[in-house]
């Protein structure tokens, strides 16, 4: 075999035989071979300068490619906080599960249109809702929201490990949603109380943890942060009081978590989750639980006691903001509480506040010498501080100077708003909540309807040149018409169809 530069210098001699011309164009064509080598490998060149990791990626075989692909993971050091936390959470979670139960209710509703198996009338039981609760001591005793238990015939406990016990209704509160219940424990269950955590402990951005049933899914887990703290919002249907200090939280709340803990990550409970801010009834991320300083004052007091009687200071009021300070012709940027009104022979009257009515309401800015921001302030101070029969100091704001008047707390009267035999506020004008109330009133005092209203329908009408609220309470086959003047909301008629 010839050496291959021999057969290089060799070539072009046996071109040239053939003739000159085509000396010429071999010539021509070596020299453009030449040319589009150099420009190949100057663009090669810049493509590798501007495009490395392009070239780098492309494999040379099968063999690069399967080598690539079966490149391993990147090592991660499990000793890391992240691995930590997963693991004390997980941990958290096998503490904490045999304290939370789910709870199952039966309602009794009277049987109708002719069953063959009962009698019209009769009380038949049916499933009445599912929520969830929490041990609270050594005696038996469960934590859970009233709205849970409110109107059961039965209660039954399901526990973590699948057993069940009836429970009692000890006691209710629905102006707080809390409730009582007792329960006598199956053999091996393990019966651990969840420890509270202490007041002021939690803070805006804190974890939290929730754990239910939510949609009757047991013993789950879900968390979260602290989103706000402050709210309040009315509780129950007929009330006009509303609960104070309410926790705000992201972490994941559904029908079916009411009553449950809300928890620290020291496994505490920090309040009870009772609500949630849904336009489809499900997580939304705005949840909400009863602070567990409303939860420590109240729960004994239901259980030793049977009730929790609430200070009463006799007011109502406004939190002074840009509009209302503007309404009130306050002092720009004053924060405090405008009072609109005072119970009449109330304690507030008695200790000389003025409401809106006397000409002018004073400005609440401070109780005791705690700075009073809103009605909010005001209401979470008394929930949390005081007892009826203690004396407070209210700071007010009155012509531009400060007044402390000392006012002793009365029991709160009944939480209705309005009652036929006794209106608190014979003179003053029925929105349609109130006239919907008193119309429910009137009617199951007189026992005039059958089965559950199902329905309330509030309009406003005119009756003898005198402004009424037409309030239409249905249920599955009869409707009631209530008419009840706005002024005073004295009741006029009841129909039944």
């Amino acid at each position: 075999m010839q050496d291959p530069k021999y057969r290089l210098e060799t070539y072009a001699p046996q071109q040239e035989k053939t003739s000159n011309h085509s000396s010429k164009q071999v010539g021509n064509q070596f020299q453009q071979r030449l040319l589009l080598a150099l420009l190949l490998t100057l663009s090669l060149g810049v493509g590798a300068l501007f495009s490395p990791i392009i070239w780098e990626n492309i494999p040379a075989s099968a063999d690069s490619l399967a080598s690539q692909t079966a490149a391993p993971l990147p090592q991660i050091d499990l000793s890391t906080s992240l691995f930590d936390d997963q693991e004390e959470l997980a941990n958290l979670y096998d503490a904490l599960a045999p304290s939370v139960v789910a709870i199952s209710v039966r309602t009794n509703v009277q049987s109708q249109f002719g069953s063959p198996f009962r009698q019209d009338g009769e009380d038949v039981p049916q499933l009445g809702g599912e929520g969830s609760g929490w041990i609270f001591d050594n005696e038996g005793h469960i934590v859970t929201n009233n709205h849970v238990v409110e109107d059961a015939s039965s209660v039954t406990v399901l526990f973590y490990n699948g057993m069940w016990a009836d429970a009692e209704v000890i006691a209710t509160d629905p102006q707080a949603d809390l409730a009582v219940i007792k329960v006598t424990p199956p053999d091996d269950i393990v019966w651990q109380p969840l420890p509270l955590a202490k007041s002021g402990d939690i803070r805006v951005g804190h974890m939290v943890i929730a754990m239910g049933n939510p949609f009757g899914l047991e013993n789950t887990m879900t968390t979260g942060i602290v989103s706000a703290m402050g709210r309040s919002q009315r509780i129950g249907g007929d009330t006009r009081y509303q609960l104070p200090d309410i926790i705000q939280t992201d972490a994941a709340i559904n029908p079916g978590n009411s009553g449950g803990p809300l928890l620290n990550l020291r496994g505490e409970v920090v309040g009870v989750n009772f609500a949630i801010q849904s336009e489809v009834r499900s997580n939304s991320g705005v949840g909400f639980a009863i602070p567990v300083a409303i939860v420590e004052r109240i729960v004994p007091a239901l259980i030793s006691d049977g009730v929790y009687d609430y200070p009463f200071l006799g007011i109502s009021g406004n939190s002074l903001n840009p509009f209302t300070s503007e309404l009130y012709n306050a002092p720009e940027n004053l924060l405090g509480v405008y009072v609109a009104s005072v119970v009449d022979d109330g304690p507030s009257a008695d200790a000389g506040i003025y409401g809106d009515d006397e000409g002018g309401g004073d400005i609440i800015v401070a109780i005791d010498g705690e700075a009073v921001g809103s009605f909010e302030d005001l209401i979470g101070y008394l929930y949390t501080e005081k007892m009826p029969g203690e004396v407070v100091t209210l700071t007010v704001m009155r012509d531009g100077n400060e007044v402390n008047l000392p006012v002793e707390l009365t029991n709160r009267p009944d939480a209705r708003i309005f009652t036929r035999a006794n209106n608190p506020f014979p003179s003053g004008q029925v929105n349609a909540r109130d006239a919907i109330a008193l119309a429910v009133e009137a009617v199951e005092e007189e026992d005039l309807l059958d089965g559950e209203i199902i329905q309330r329908i509030a309009s406003q009408e005119e009756l003898d040149g005198e402004e009424v609220w037409v309030v239409e309470l249905s249920t599955e086959d009869q409707v009631a018409q209530v008419v009840i003047k706005k002024e005073g909301g004295e009741l006029v008629e009841i129909v039944v169809e």
